[in-house]
């Protein structure tokens, strides 16, 4: 775990706690390491929702499959973010959505139940656990407000426009690199790719964009 101390010290579950106290913290909760390979599933749709995790290496994605078979991917998650955390203390039954790595990964798993029950001892930090964890939970419905405005947009090229627009702004920049690649990007914006791919190039013929494969810079 010494190995990702600088992942973990950015990690906004663990803000505001000291370095000496990080160890004694993990093995508290019983955290584990485990890597995946680029394809695995990290955690299943149907599981029972119970763990929350911390992309220490690599990048994972939340991904719905509905009924047909239309994949739907709603956020990427890079270092030093979590995942799972809303599920596992809404205490649900089951997963809605699968885990997936989007590359080779290293994950952090870390079982709710010792974060909603601390321990016997009453380790101090606790109580910072539970605020780290109001954050994040506020700073992820923001998250999803952008989503929703991205996807309620009704043709492919406002929800593409309004996407990297809002990616330029958080960037600082227009010139920029998204973590999806076409399909991806088709699948997190809820269109086709073939229409994707049309409207990227219609948009590049007006000049108003240019890219290379993930990199855009707005013109």
């Amino acid at each position: 775990m010494k190995n990702y101390f600088d992942v973990l010290r950015k990690c906004p579950l663990f803000n505001n706690i000291r370095d000496e106290n990080l160890i004694e913290m993990l093995a508290c909760l019983g955290a584990k390491e485990i890597n995946y390979k680029k394809g695995d599933t990290v955690l299943s749709e149907g599981d029972k929702a119970k763990y929350l995790g911390i992309v220490l290496k690599g990048s994972v994605q939340l991904v719905r499959v509905d009924y047909y078979g239309n994949r739907s991917i709603l956020t990427n998650i890079e270092p030093p973010q979590l995942f799972g955390e809303a599920f596992a203390f809404a205490e649900l039954e089951s997963l809605p959505v699968d885990v997936v790595a989007a590359e080779d990964t290293k994950i952090m798993l870390i079982d709710a139940l010792h974060i909603a029950h601390p321990c016997e001892n009453a380790c101090a930090f606790d109580r910072q656990i539970t605020a780290n964890l109001l954050y994040i939970v506020a700073n992820k419905n923001l998250v999803l407000h952008r989503k929703i405005e991205i996807t309620s947009k009704r043709s492919t090229r406002e929800k593409l426009m309004t996407y990297l627009l809002l990616q330029a702004k958080a960037s600082k920049s227009n010139t920029f690199t998204i973590p999806y690649d076409r399909q991806e990007l088709a699948d997190y914006l809820g269109v086709e790719r073939s229409g994707l791919s049309a409207e990227i190039s219609k948009l590049r013929n007006e000049k108003v964009l240019k890219c290379r494969r993930s990199t855009f810079t707005l013109l």
